[in-house]
Parts: structure tokens; sequence; C-alpha cells
């Protein structure tokens, strides 16, 4: 179940809101410019499964998705938590950071924590498979996959070169829940 977490950011300790309902969700982040939306996420795939995999396996709702909304690039996050690897990939993900380009993000596989700072407010949502979400451009952000990670998510992005991370050199992540917590 998807869930919204809504952190005053001066109090990261209690969240001011949460939110279950997928109606609720949505209208709440519409609010903040965020979209999210369900989507079938089709194709079994499983976390640790290579991008290529991933791309190929969801190629037809990936163009569809670019097409919709404008992206010019994709990747993968896929982690298992039994590759060093990709345990040193996510652990950049975990500190606050921004990127230039829109995001769209599909999870088809697993769940993870992302984390929108917006003004006073931080929207920490955990998403799982069938949520995709929108981010725009500059959105202060950082994503957990949890102590136990698994999960896939398909990143799209409206230029290329947004698809690198940016810190903001803020510590304000630290503060906040992880999603095992």
């Amino acid at each position: 179940m998807s869930i919204l977490y809504v952190y005053p950011v001066a109090s990261p300790e209690l969240p001011s809101k949460v939110l279950t309902h997928f109606e609720d969700i949505a209208s709440t982040l519409a609010e903040q410019g965020i979209g999210f939306e369900r989507l079938p996420a089709a194709s079994p795939i499983v976390a640790g499964a290579g991008q290529d995999d991933v791309i190929g396996a969801y190629r037809q709702q990936i163009d569809k998705l670019m097409t919709r909304h404008g992206h010019v690039a994709a990747d993968v996050i896929s982690v298992d938590g039994h590759n060093p690897e990709q345990n040193s990939l996510v652990a950049g993900f975990l500190d606050e950071h921004r990127h230039d380009a829109h995001e769209s993000r599909f999870f088809v596989a697993g769940r993870g924590l992302y984390s929108l700072r917006i003004g006073d407010f931080v929207y920490a949502v955990l998403c799982e498979k069938n949520d995709l979400i929108f981010v725009p451009a500059q959105t202060r952000r950082w994503f957990d996959v949890g102590e136990n990670p698994r999960v896939v998510a398909i990143r799209l992005f409206s230029h290329s070169s947004g698809q690198v991370a940016k810190a903001t050199g803020e510590q304000i992540a630290s503060r906040f829940a992880r999603m095992d917590d």
C-alpha cells in the first residue's frame, strides 16, 4: 500500500499528516505540483534485474510515457540487497539532491521511500509496484530503499543531462525517518 507522510521541516520526528488512500495521496501531491498515478506493471521482473532486461520488459510502457511526458532518457534502479555495487549506488540517493530535468519514476517491483522537500514541508511517499510519480526539475529530494532493499524503478527524464543528481549540500535528509524506521 502506498503511503504519504507529510512532515513540517521544523518537526521531522512526527508527521502532521499520514495518508493511505490513493485519491488523497494524489490530490495532496497535486497541490504541490507532483503527479501521482497508478500504472499496471504487467511484466514480472525481479529486484536486481539488469537495466537492459527491465527496459526490454517495459519498452512499450516506457515509450508511451516518454511520448506523453516529453522524456528523452531512461535508466533503471534495480536493487536486491545482495550486490555491494548496488548498495553503494543507492547510498548516494540518501542525501538531498536535485535534478535539472523533470523525472517520472515508475515502480515495477518492490518499494522505496521517495522524499520531496517543498517549501516548509517534506512529502515522504512510500511508493511500491504500480506507482508512477512525476517530479518537476529542481525539486529537492532523496530516496531510501531501506535496510533490506528490494526495488525496481524505471526513471525517465526530460533531458539526458538531467539524470545526474546534484547534491544540495544540506543534511536535512538525515533528520527524517528512513524507510525501515
